[in-house]
């Protein structure tokens, strides 16, 4: 094997290692492409890992997957908001003060089910 090859070849990763990168990248609020590049990663590789995070048994959907959560205090934005929940690609939901709290829960079994 010649001095490239051995410099090309790539170590595999442990299942826990995988998941770790695909909670890195879904966190990091970057592109594919900069996530990538910044952790020496092939587009491929982290799309495959996704998928089979995706495909495990007894996780439909990523369902059941922990998800990383940033609280912050109330800021000037927050009004009379009793919480606010920012979802990727800019959706928002925003629940008042005093909400009806069967509204929340067929609200969240519907996005559930999605």
């Amino acid at each position: 094997m010649s001095e490239e090859q051995v410099g090309k070849r790539r170590r595999r990763r442990s299942r826990a290692e995988a998941e770790q990168l695909v909670t890195e990248y879904e966190a990091s609020g970057l592109g594919r492409e900069e996530f990538c590049q910044q952790h020496g990663l092939a587009l491929s590789t982290l799309a495959r890992y996704r998928k089979r995070l995706r495909e495990r048994p007894g996780e439909a959907g990523g369902a059941g997957r922990w998800l990383a959560v940033e609280l912050r205090g109330p800021g000037p934005a927050a009004g009379s908001s009793g919480l606010a929940v920012a979802l990727a690609g800019g959706r928002r939901i925003e629940i008042r003060r005093g909400f009806d709290g069967e509204t929340l829960k067929r609200l969240l079994g519907l996005l559930e089910s999605l």
